[in-house]
C-alpha cells in the first residue's frame, strides 16, 4: 500500500494548503475560537492550519542576518517565567524567541543559533540595562556598539518620581495629601496624553507640592538627552541635570543620576549619527505582544506562541 503525495494538500490531508492560508490569515485578526465557530471547524484543527501558515512565514522570510538587534524579555507566565526576544530594528521585526530565562547563558543561545560568522556582522545592539544581556553580547559580538533603550531608561526614572510621590504622601497630613492621592499615572504620563481634567489635576498637584513640582519639571527635561548629536554636548546636560538635583532632598534621583553615570557608554552612543536607530520599535512591539497574550487569555503551548511573535509582523500570505 502506498500514498501518493500531492504538493498542494496541507500537512492534514483533508484541507489543501491555499484552505490553510485562508485559515492562518483569519487567525491573525480573529481568535481560534472565532474562526472555528464561523468555519464549522474543530478548535484543534484551526490551530494545527495556522501553524502550518506560521510556519511556511517563517520558511519564506529565510535565516536572518541583523546588523541592529533589539534585546528584551517577556513574561510568559507567572512567578518570573521570562523568554528572550530578539528583533532586527532595520527590518522591523522579531527573529528570535527562545531561552529558558533572561540568563547570559539563555542570551547566548541566539548567538549560537545566529552562529559566529552571522554574530561578526551586528553593529548594533539596543538592550535595557540588564547585565546579563550586556555580558554575552560583548562576548560573542564584541564588535557591536551597546545601546541602552531609551524607553527602559525613562521608566526607571519614572520609578524615581513614583519615590518621590509616595515620600511626600506618607510626609503629609489632611488636607495636603489630598491632592497627590490617586495622580500616580498623571504623573508619569506626558502632559500631550493627558485629558484635559487630568492636566487641571495635574495643575493643581504641581501648585500645591513644591518638591513634586521639582521632580516633575526634571523627570520631564531629562528626555532632552537623546536630542545631542555630539557625546561632550550630552555630558554638559547631564551635568547640569545632576547639579540641579542639589539640595533638593530627591534621594531616589541621586540614586537614578549614579545609574546613569555607571552606564554612560550605552546612553551616549546614540549621539552617534549611525546609532540612530527608531527605539519606539521595541515599545510598540511589546504591546503587540501583550495584546497577542490577552487575546488568548494566556498562550500554554510555547510554540505556538513563539510562532505567533515571530510572524506578527511579517506580510500575509
Amino acid at each position: 500500500m502506498k500514498r501518493e503525495k500531492l504538493d498542494f494538500l496541507a500537512d492534514n490531508p483533508l484541507y489543501t494548503k491555499r484552505f490553510a492560508f485562508y485559515v492562518g490569515r483569519r487567525c491573525r485578526d480573529a481568535t481560534i475560537k472565532a474562526v472555528a465557530e464561523d468555519l464549522h471547524l474543530d478548535w484543534h484543527t484551526v490551530k494545527s492550519l495556522e501553524k502550518q501558515y506560521m510556519r511556511e512565514q517563517l520558511r519564506r522570510v529565510g535565516t536572518p542576518a541583523p546588523r541592529v538587534i533589539g534585546i528584551d524579555e517577556i513574561s510568559i507566565a507567572k512567578r518570573h517565567t521570562y523568554r528572550i526576544v530578539v528583533s532586527d530594528l532595520e527590518r522591523r521585526r522579531p527573529t528570535w524567541f527562545g531561552g529558558q530565562d533572561r540568563s547570559e547563558e539563555s542570551m547566548d543561545e541566539f548567538f549560537r543559533w545566529l552562529g559566529p560568522k552571522k554574530s561578526a556582522k551586528v553593529r548594533l545592539a539596543v538592550m535595557d540595562m540588564w547585565k546579563a544581556f550586556r555580558n554575552s553580547t560583548q562576548k560573542n559580538a564584541p564588535q557591536a556598539n551597546i545601546l541602552f533603550d531609551k524607553f527602559h531608561v525613562i521608566d526607571h526614572l519614572g520609578e524615581a518620581l513614583d519615590k518621590v510621590r509616595k515620600s511626600e504622601y506618607a510626609r503629609l497630613t489632611g488636607k495636603g495629601r489630598r491632592f497627590i492621592k490617586g495622580q500616580k499615572y498623571t504623573l508619569l504620563a506626558h502632559r500631550e496624553n493627558l485629558t484635559k481634567e487630568g492636566r487641571k489635576s495635574l495643575k493643581l498637584l504641581l501648585a500645591a507640592n513644591k518638591r513634586l513640582n521639582t521632580a516633575y519639571l526634571l523627570k520631564e527635561s531629562f528626555e532632552q538627552l537623546w536630542d545631542y548629536n555630539r557625546e561632550p554636548w550630552a555630558r554638559r546636560f547631564f551635568e547640569n541635570w545632576r547639579d540641579a538635583l542639589k539640595w533638593q532632598r530627591l534621594p531616589s534621583y541621586e540614586k537614578f543620576a549614579a545609574m546613569i553615570d555607571r552606564h554612560w557608554d550605552g546612553i551616549a552612543a546614540y549621539c552617534k549619527p549611525e546609532n540612530k536607530v527608531a527605539l519606539g520599535f521595541v515599545e510598540g512591539f511589546n504591546n503587540k505582544i501583550r495584546v497577542i497574550q490577552r487575546r488568548a487569555f494566556g498562550l500554554r503551548d510555547e510554540e505556538y506562541m513563539r510562532l505567533k511573535i515571530l510572524t506578527c509582523m511579517l506580510p500575509k500570505i
